[in-house]
């Protein structure tokens, strides 16, 4: 479930907190067991708590990352670098087949749909990955990744139809073989794979087709698939879970959502919507693999008619972060995937981001984590405070940890409390210097006891801990407060309260470093490069520095003694590093060599030289604008000879049978799958006729018009919760004998996704239903006949291979491909989208402009912005960048008014075409308020340059009508 989702909000730290510290120089050895079955690899394994690489456990946190929604490969590394940055090791993606096989047995994986540099990319970033290429994925894409020629498969889909399964042979060993190059066992950045996607039941009820299940894990294997494989149930019933039998999987894993998706109200948090007993449920399900939540939410998606997204934005913040996140870690989670992770543009919004920074980082230091054992939650074992419930991992050899939350987690009040935690020295009552522990808002935390931290153990440890580093014989730990101390009996019991300015205290080889919450959220730990490897030089607790200062910090690596930092900044800011190598005396970053002050606390302490442009964007009002009817379908002159005629007097399609026309007008069956679909019908008229009736399926919101010759008999505008609608138009005098054409155009917003195994909702049709010209005094409609159908140019030969077989659709401007760069100007007019037209009807407006940004230096995110005026005319204005369709406008439904387009797409040194198709739905006609480019804040950015995706202009297109 899912889309991108970002983050802030405000701070709260405890007023009183504090730590135990003994000079224990312990080591905690962790014993290593191999996986239950026979291993086809000896690099990756796992047990019941955790996976290996390479013979190292490891916690594994993951974001969630498409690269079908990016099509620009030299921009992925930048969002894997971000993702690095968290503290994540792990991406999670997702393979659309319907874009990679949009005509059966022709699979496409080149140019931008091409893995190879998104295998390269995240393996220079240091990003493990897990491939889920479905074949059904759901992802919120059109039928759920399922390519539209699906739709005429008889067998049920996801199920062991032996015509569906062997619908699937093609995409599936291709995409398997292509992953299974990018395995770790070939040098690759692949460590899990996953077949199928969410295959469980329909309404909660089991789903129990092992047999299909079984013959996808075939499939993998015989293309080359040797890591482990991992299931993704759709709520925790163990649906493939290892030991029940055909279609089980290696390691199980379920996805959760529990916020759900309610932004129209973003502050309210429903009861007992916070998991529990998930461990006691993993280990019912599958005790010998590691527990696995594969998609956790992320954000929420933003349907027609919603909120907007900075209302979604707001439902699952940071807040939401710290207090689901960590439920999980209290659970004992050990691979753990976030969908999504970064926002759509590739921006860092700072409080969600750095709140799961905060978390990532912790959990990268803290191997001792993957042996604690979860407990319940209680509100009495270890707090003298109801209000405050407690859940503990707990060890007897590698230091326990004690997870704080509200009881009724839903509150934004705060608690104070005192806690009894069990240490090796018995049972401490703490704060141990008096007063209590604060827990504000919403908000939960990580209390450690007999923690290890380089050749110190913390007895005990009320603050939460950001990350510790150990830098030859010294260590550095950075925690969430200030604070003074007490040295007693040999021991430091230090004891703080919160303060905004950082606070150290250095008690022979080793350094604390206090900060507070929002302070912590500027600092990074990247992991230093090791052999030329981005992984560095192991899974938990790599060698790092640590870094206070800049928007980001996407890598660091130490030649000689020279230390190498790769930052972005939004602003002039001074950039310290921490847990500097003894042999280290120069700084240089991004490449420039930077002057640095040695602090009292050891750190280097450097100001660079920062400057940011201002952004200059044209005007879109001020360009020279051209427009073409793009509904010539109307005119009495048009010559529909070269369309296709709707005579299939059946359908293949088991989700539209029977048919309720003479002659099947379903898109589908003619090969037209994506966009606006166009039907014209031929009738005699008898002169009573003064109705018509249409039956049309189109998905939710979707939009259609009708004409009788050049009369215009109305639209239906859309309804954001009806998928399928009969409309019923009042019509004009007809001449009694005379003959007439009928026109209607459907807006199709794609195809439903199959969710439920079983359902076939995929194969929902596309395109009228039903209709009727009749007259209400007289019973006996008027035939309507020779019904002819336009789709996108080519159907499922579809024309723009580069672009892929869901860019466009059947409306003139897209089959003669005049959305591409560089149209034929002569035979447009002069006409603006901002005039736009008085009458109803469908108009294609291009215009050019150029860019002339700084791109080389700056990272500069731009979207198109149609404003929200909730007042305009009703409207739907698909949009075309460069010829990319990148978003559809629908004035009066929405949510959506900005579009972000991303460089690349974009030419940022250079010429761009845009084109705006504006499809007036009412008789006024319609006109453009408003359209802008905006941009962010300019970022100084140490990324690699972004390569311009050199797309295919436009040449004239031979059957094009």
């Amino acid at each position: 479930m899912k889309i991108p989702i970002t983050f802030w909000a405000l701070l709260v730290v405890s007023t009183v907190q504090g730590f135990g510290l003994h000079n224990h120089k312990e080591h905690h050895s962790i014993l290593h067991e191999t996986g239950k079955r026979e291993l086809l690899q000896d690099i990756i394994r796992w047990d019941q708590n955790s996976l290996f690489i390479r013979d190292e456990r490891a916690v594994m946190i993951s974001g969630e990352f498409h690269p079908f929604r990016l099509p620009v490969p030299s921009l992925y590394l930048d969002v894997f670098q971000k993702i690095r940055a968290m503290g994540f090791n792990m991406v999670s993606f997702y393979v659309d087949w319907a874009l990679l096989e949009g005509k059966r047995g022709e699979f496409r994986a080149e140019g931008i749909f091409s893995l190879e540099p998104f295998f390269e990319a995240a393996t220079k970033a240091g990003i493990y990955l897990l491939a889920r290429p479905g074949p059904y994925i759901n992802a919120e894409v059109s039928g759920g990744g399922y390519p539209c020629w699906l739709q005429r498969i008889k067998g049920i889909l996801r199920t062991d139809a032996q015509n569906y399964l062997k619908a699937t042979e093609i995409y599936m060993s291709n995409i398997g073989a292509i992953i299974a190059k990018a395995q770790i066992t070939s040098g690759g950045p692949v460590i899990l794979f996953q077949p199928e996607n969410e295959y469980s039941g329909a309404y909660m009820t089991p789903f129990t087709n092992k047999k299909y299940m079984q013959h996808v894990i075939d499939q993998a294997r015989r293309s080359g698939i040797v890591v482990p494989l991992i299931n993704n149930d759709a709520y925790p019933g163990g649906t493939g879970a290892p030991g029940s039998g055909q279609g089980a999987a290696d390691i199980y894993g379920f996805d959760s959502y529990p916020l759900g998706f309610d932004c129209a109200n973003p502050d309210v948090w429903p009861t007992n919507n916070l998991p529990k007993n998930l461990y006691k449920t993993h280990v019912k399900l599958s005790p010998t693999t590691p527990f696995s939540i594969v998609e956790f939410q992320g954000g929420s998606y933003d349907s027609f008619g919603g909120y907007g997204f900075d209302q979604c934005y707001k439902l699952v913040n940071h807040e939401f972060s710290r207090v689901f996140n960590k439920n999980n870690f209290a659970a004992g989670v050990k691979i753990f995937n976030i969908y999504m992770s970064i926002r759509e543009d590739r921006y860092i919004d700072r409080e969600k981001y750095s709140e799961m920074k905060l978390e990532a980082q912790f959990m990268r230091v803290t191997p001792s984590y993957l042996q604690a054992t979860p407990g319940e939650a209680t509100t009495r074992t270890y707090s003298n405070n109801l209000d405050i419930t407690i859940t503990p991992l707990l060890s007897n050899s590698t230091g326990s940890f004690f997870v704080v939350r509200h009881a009724y987690y839903q509150s934004q009040d705060s608690a104070s409390y005192t806690a009894m935690l069990p240490t090796s020295e018995g049972t401490l009552s703490i704060p141990q210097l008096g007063g209590r522990l604060t827990l504000s808002g919403r908000d939960s935390k990580f209390h450690v006891t007999d923690y290890a931290i380089g050749n110190h153990t913390l007895l005990y440890c009320t603050a939460e801990i950001l990350t510790w580093q150990m830098v030859g014989r010294k260590t550095v730990v950075i925690i969430d407060s200030n604070m003074s101390y007490e040295q007693r009996n040999g021991s430091f019991i230090v004891q703080f309260t919160a303060s905004p300015i950082r606070q150290s205290i250095h008690l022979g080889n080793l350094s604390v470093f206090m900060l507070d919450r929002n302070s912590a959220y500027n600092y990074w730990v990247p992991v230093l490069a090791k052999n030329g490897s981005a992984y560095g030089s192991s899974v938990m607790n790599p060698e790092s520095i640590i870094v206070n200062g800049g928007y980001l910090v996407r890598s660091a690596s130490i030649h000689g003694n020279m230390v190498l930092v790769n930052a972005d900044f939004n602003q002039t800011t001074p950039m310290e590093i921490i847990a500097m190598p003894e042999c280290a005396s120069n700084l240089y970053i991004n490449g420039q060599q930077v002057a640095f002050q040695r602090t009292e606390d050891g750190t280097w302490l450097s100001t660079p030289e920062l400057s940011f442009p201002i952004i200059s964007l044209p005007d879109l009002k001020s360009l020279d604008w051209h427009g073409i009817d793009s509904l010539p379908e109307i005119k009495s002159n048009y010559n529909d000879s070269r369309w296709t005629k709707a005579n299939y007097n059946y359908t293949t399609n088991p989700k539209g049978t029977p048919l309720l026309t003479p002659t099947s007008l379903y898109g589908s069956n003619y090969g037209f799958n994506t966009g606006s679909l166009v039907y014209r019908g031929y009738f005699c008229a008898t002169g009573d006729e003064d109705r018509l009736n249409l039956t049309i399926s189109g998905g939710n919101a979707y939009a259609a018009s009708a004409w009788i010759n050049q009369t215009f008999i109305g639209s239906f505008v859309g309804d954001p919760d009806r998928e399928s609608m009969t409309f019923e138009h009042t019509i004009p005098k007809l001449q009694s004998g005379k003959s007439y054409i009928l026109t209607v155009v459907v807006d199709s917003n794609g195809l439903n996704e199959n969710l439920f195994p079983g359902s076939d909702s995929m194969k929902t049709p596309r395109g009228i239903i039903h209709y009727k010209l009749h007259s209400t005094s007289n019973k006996r409609p008027t035939d309507i006949t020779n019904c002819k159908i336009a789709g996108n140019l080519g159907g499922e030969d579809y024309m723009d291979k580069f672009r892929g077989p869901l860019n466009e659709g059947g409306l003139f401007f897209e089959r003669s491909g005049y959305h591409q760069p560089s149209p034929p100007m002569d035979c447009f007019t002069s006409a603006s989208p901002f005039s736009g037209t008085k009458r109803a009807g469908i108009t294609y407006y291009t215009a050019k402009f150029d860019l002339d940004l700084p791109a080389d230096q700056y990272d500069i995110p731009i979207s198109f912005s149609f404003g929200g005026n909730t007042k305009a005319a009703r409207y739907r204005a698909p949009l075309y960048v460069n010829g990319f369709q990148y978003g559809k406008y629908i004035s009066n439904i929405g949510p959506q008014t900005e579009f972000p387009v991303p460089e690349g797409i974009l030419n940022y040194n250079g010429e761009n075409w845009l084109g705006l198709s504006i499809w007036a739905l009412d008789a006024s006609g319609a006109k453009v308020p408003e359209l802008s480019l905006k941009n962010r804040a300019p970022v100084l950015t140490s990324r690699e340059r972004v390569q311009f995706v050199n797309s295919p202009a436009y040449r004239r297109r031979d059957g094009a009508f």
